[in-house]
């Protein structure tokens, strides 16, 4: 039982991290610096989260990402530049979680949340890009705010509730597989309608 919470507390963890690493990191680190929840058992590496030098990193990251995330095709060009930060952090992240007595348990961590970080963020960023191509304004700012009520909320509950972080998890990896074959075909779609328009001004343009 013990690991199964452990792993829905890495698995909980990646996810978040995939979807605003930064959020979640300071997060993490601002619970442990005010001991709003203890460090479960075996994972007092995660400590250095709530070392100042890491805390104003965070934290400074988290405020520029927070303006950008809410710009369109800035967002994208964003979540472009984090697509091996992300994955990556976010599986370090579990495997300091795991703890490093056990290194075939710390590699299965690392494994487990790097992929749902990964998948978290192919998610995030293709849905970016589909809201972008709306024609109204406010989508990146909606899915924006959600996405960082989500990291925050979701950080804290990996600790306090892991089994239903864990749930959490394997509902929206199955949603995620469901979901993205059919967000890269509308993306696919819009941009061949934006290739043709700008073909037929092209062809305007010669005559």
């Amino acid at each position: 039982m013990e690991t199964i919470a452990l792993i829905g507390s890495v698995m909980g963890v990646g996810i978040v991290s995939g979807i605003n690493l930064y959020a979640t990191v300071l997060t993490i680190g601002l619970c442990l610096r005010f001991q709003l929840f203890g460090i479960p058992e075996g994972m007092g590496d995660l400590e250095v989260l709530a070392h100042p030098y890491v805390l104003w990193t965070a934290g400074i990251l988290f405020f520029v990402e927070f303006f950008a995330d809410k710009i369109p095709y800035v967002d994208s060009l964003w979540d472009a530049i984090h697509t091996f930060i992300r994955p990556i952090a976010g599986a370090i992240l579990g495997a300091t979680m795991a703890g490093f007595g056990d290194p075939a348990l710390a590699a299965v961590a690392f494994l487990l949340a790097g992929g749902v970080a990964f998948t978290s963020h192919a998610t995030k960023a293709t849905t970016r890009v589909a809201a972008n191509h709306s024609p109204e304004p406010f989508s990146n700012w909606i899915l924006s705010i959600i996405e960082d009520i989500v990291a925050i909320v979701g950080a804290v509950l990996a600790f306090l509730f892991p089994m239903v972080a864990l749930i959490a998890v394997l509902v929206f990896v199955c949603i995620a597989i469901w979901l993205l074959p059919k967000i890269v075909r509308a993306f696919r779609s819009q941009f061949a309608r934006v290739r043709r328009i700008f073909n037929r001004k092209d062809v305007i343009t010669r005559a």
